[in-house]
C-alpha cells in the first residue's frame, strides 16, 4: 500500500503552546515543529514514498516524513530504537515533532522504523535528507550561488565491535560457524563443536580452554597449531555435512572463509613447518569478525584508531554540510575526496564549483589537489622548511620559468617535482659556504615535492597578513566537526562502513537543522526591526 502524503497542521495547538513555552535547552525540538511541513513538503514526500510501502495490506500505512523526522531525533538525542519508541510514548518533546501529542501508543513500531532505516540507506535518501536541509539554507538566504568556499576536516571514529588478537579471531569465526549451524539444527553448541573436531571454542574463553603458559612462545605455538587444526577440522565437517540448508551452510562456510583470512594475513610458515605468527603488521590487516570494515589506524604519530574515520565537508558561506564520508582507520584522509564528490554530483556540482578549498596537510595528496585547475584556490598550512643549523630549502631559489634550483652559492641545475635534486660533489667540497650547508661527503641534496609549486604558493601566502587570515576561516569545519563528534560521540553506534555513513549522515542533518534555526532567529531579529 503506497503511504499517504502527511500534512499535520501548521499552526500550533493550545496544548503544542504550552509544551513549547516548557522547552528550555532542546531547541530544536520547537523548530523542527515549526518547518516540518517545509522539510517535508508534498514534493519531497513523493520521492519518500517511493521509498518506503507499508508491506501489510489493509492497515493504514506509516507516513514516511513521519519516520524520518523520528529518526533525525534519534540523532539528535542519542537514543537506541527502543527508546525513541519509548519516548514517543512518554515524551511530549518527540509528541510535538511527530504530531501525536497525548499519544499512548507509538504511530509505529520498532520493526516498522528498522525497515524504514534499512530503505533509507538502500536507496541513499539520508544523502538526499542533507540536499533538502541546503535547499531551504538558499532558500532563507536568499544565495544560490555555484561556486563554493568549502573546508574538509575529519575526526577519528572507534568501532563497535570487539577488537582481538590472532588466537580469539580465529576462535571466533570458528565459533560463529559452529553457533549458525547449532541454532539451524536446534543443538547445544558444544555437541555440534565436540562432532566437528573444535571442542576448544566451546568455552567462554578460548585461552583458558587451551591453558597454556602465553608467557612461552613455544607453547603459544603449539596453542596457534591447535586452532588451525581444528579450523581444518570444521571446514571438513562442514563440506560434508549433507543435512544443513543452503542459507546455513553459506553463513557457516562465510565465517570459515574469515577465519582463512585471518590465517593468510596473521600466519606463515616456520623453518620446521609448523605455523607461526607473522612479525609486524600484514597491510589492510582485519581487527574484528564481527565488524570487516574495521581497521588500526593513525590520526596523528600519537593517536591510534580502531575503527574508522569520518569526514565533513562544509560550505562556509552557508555555514551548512554539504557532505561527509566515513573511510577505514588505515586508509589516508585524501582517499574520501572521490566519496565525497558523488554527493556533490547529486547536488549538481563539480570539483570545478569549489573556488576555495580550505584542507589540512593529510589532503594535500588527494585527487582534489592533484587535478585542481586554476580556478581553484587550496587554503592549507605548508609544512616548515627546517634543516637544523644547515640552510634549508627556502635558501635555494626555484626559477618556476625554466625549472631551475640555484643554491646560495649560486650553482645552478634544472629540476623536476617529485624528484631529488644532488648537487655536484666536486661543487660541494670547495664551496666557501660548506659549513653552513651541509656535512654529506657526497654533496648537498634537495628533494623536490611532486606539488612543490602549491607548497611555494602556500608558504609565500601565510608569510601575509591575509594569508593567515583565510588559514583562520578553517576553524569555522572543525567547530561544526566538533558539534558532531559531541551529538554522535567517538564511538560507532553500527557495524560496517554504509550503516555508520549513515549514521554520520544523519548528524550533518541535525548540524544544518541547528544552523537553519539560526538563520530564522536572524531573519526574525532583521524583519522586527522594520
Amino acid at each position: 500500500m503506497r503511504p499517504e502524503i502527511w500534512n499535520p497542521p501548521t499552526e500550533l495547538s493550545p496544548k503544542e503552546e504550552k509544551v513549547v513555552k516548557r522547552i528550555r535547552k532542546a531547541k530544536l525540538f520547537v523548530f523542527l515543529r515549526q518547518v516540518r511541513h517545509e522539510l517535508f513538503d508534498s514534493e519531497f514526500q513523493e520521492e519518500l514514498a517511493t521509498v518506503f510501502k507499508d508491506s501489510n495490506v489493509g492497515l493504514c500505512p506509516v507516513p514516511p516524513a513521519q519516520l524520518a523526522l523520528a529518526i533525525i531525533l534519534q540523532a539528535y538525542t542519542g537514543v537506541s530504537d527502543d527508546e525513541a519508541i519509548e519516548a514517543i510514548e512518554m515524551d511530549r518533546r518527540w509528541q510535538l515533532v511527530l504530531d501525536c501529542i497525548d499519544c499512548e501508543q507509538s504511530p509505529f513500531g520498532k520493526g516498522t522504523l528498522v525497515r524504514f532505516r534499512a530503505l533509507l540507506i538502500l536507496k541513499s535518501f539520508d544523502r538526499r535528507i542533507i540536499e533538502k536541509t541546503i535547499e531551504m539554507a538558499q532558500k532563507s538566504k536568499g544565495f544560490n550561488s555555484r561556486s563554493l568556499k568549502a573546508a574538509l576536516d575529519s575526526s577519528p571514529l572507534w568501532g563497535a565491535a570487539r577488537v582481538e588478537d590472532t588466537y580469539n579471531l580465529l576462535g571466533h569465526a570458528l565459533r560463529k560457524a559452529l553457533s549458525v549451524i547449532a541454532k539451524s539444527q536446534e543443538e547445544d553448541l558444544t555437541t555440534v563443536a565436540v562432532n566437528a573436531g573444535a571442542e576448544i571454542i566451546t568455552g567462554t574463553s578460548l585461552k583458558a580452554a587451551l591453558d597454556l603458559d602465553w608467557d612461552d612462545p613455544t607453547e603459544r605455538k603449539e596453542a596457534l597449531s591447535t586452532i588451525l587444526q581444528a579450523l581444518n577440522s570444521v571446514e571438513s565437517w562442514v563440506e560434508q555435512k549433507k543435512d544443513l540448508d543452503e542459507a546455513t551452510k553459506t553463513q557457516a562456510k562465510n565465517s570459515i572463509k574469515d577465519a582463512r583470512q585471518i590465517e593468510a594475513q596473521d600466519v606463515e610458515e616456520a623453518a620446521d613447518g609448523s605455523p607461526k605468527l607473522i612479525k609486524g603488521v600484514a597491510k589492510d590487516r582485519r581487527i574484528s569478525i564481527e565488524d570487516e570494515d574495521m581497521r588500526h589506524g593513525r590520526k596523528s604519530r600519537s593517536q591510534k584508531v580502531d575503527g574508522y574515520k569520518r569526514h565533513i565537508l562544509k560550505d562556509l558561506d552557508l555555514q551548512m554540510i554539504r557532505a561527509v564520508g566515513v573511510t577505514r582507520a588505515n586508509e589516508p584522509e585524501a582517499s574520501v575526496t572521490s566519496y565525497i564528490e558523488l554527493d556533490l554530483n547529486a547536488q549538481q556540482l563539480t570539483i570545478q564549483d569549489i573556488e576555495e578549498l580550505y584542507i589540512d596537510r593529510a589532503y594535500l595528496v588527494s585527487d582534489w589537489v592533484k587535478q585542481r585547475n586554476d580556478s581553484i584556490t587550496i587554503i592549507c598550512k605548508a609544512w616548515k622548511v627546517q634543516n637544523g643549523k644547515f640552510f634549508d630549502k627556502n635558501a635555494f631559489v626555484l626559477d618556476w620559468e625554466n625549472y631551475l634550483i640555484r643554491c646560495p652559492n649560486g650553482v645552478t641545475l634544472p629540476f623536476s617535482e617529485g624528484t631529488i635534486i644532488r648537487f655536484p660533489k666536486h661543487e660541494c667540497e670547495t664551496c666557501p659556504l660548506r659549513l653552513q650547508c651541509t656535512e654529506s661527503k657526497n654533496g648537498r641534496s634537495i628533494s623536490i615535492h611532486p606539488d612543490e609549486s602549491l607548497l611555494v604558493e602556500l608558504r609565500e601566502r601565510q608569510k601575509t597578513e591575509s594569508g593567515r587570515a583565510k588559514l583562520r576561516e578553517r576553524v569555522s569545519v572543525e567547530h561544526s566537526l566538533a558539534h558532531i563528534s559531541q551529538w554522535q560521540g567517538d564511538k560507532a553506534r553500527y557495524i560496517g562502513l554504509r550503516k555508520n555513513l549513515f549514521d554520520l549522515r544523519r548528524m550533518a542533518i541535525v548540524h544544518n537543522l541547528h544552523v537553519l534555526a539560526r538563520m530564522s532567529e536572524t531573519n526574525t531579529l532583521q524583519n522586527s526591526k522594520f
